[in-house]
C-alpha cells in the first residue's frame, strides 16, 4: 500500500477520519478502489463503509449506465 501525506489547512475543519473517508469514497465512486479496498483505506468494515457512503452522496451500487442497461437486458432475456 502506498503512503500519502497531505497538509490540510486548519480552517478546513476536517478531522483525519473524515479526510480518509472523503478520499476513499471518491476513489470508490471513480472505480479506482474496490469496496473492500476503500473500506480498508477509510478504516471501517465494509458494512460501516457502505452505510457511510450515503453521507458522501456515493451509491453503493457502482454501475455505469451501460452496465445497468446490459444487466436489465440480461434479466429480461432470462425471465419467464
Amino acid at each position: 500500500m502506498k503512503t500519502l501525506t497531505i497538509n490540510i489547512p486548519n480552517t478546513a475543519d476536517i478531522d483525519d477520519n473524515e479526510a480518509r473517508m472523503s478520499l476513499a469514497s471518491k476513489l470508490y465512486e471513480r472505480g479506482k478502489l474496490t469496496l473492500g479496498q476503500a473500506a480498508e483505506l477509510a478504516g471501517y468494515s465494509k458494512e460501516t463503509f457502505m452505510e457511510l457512503l450515503a453521507d458522501y452522496n456515493v451509491s453503493v451500487i457502482n454501475y455505469s449506465a451501460d452496465e445497468m442497461d446490459e444487466d436489465i437486458k440480461n434479466a429480461r432475456r432470462h425471465s419467464l
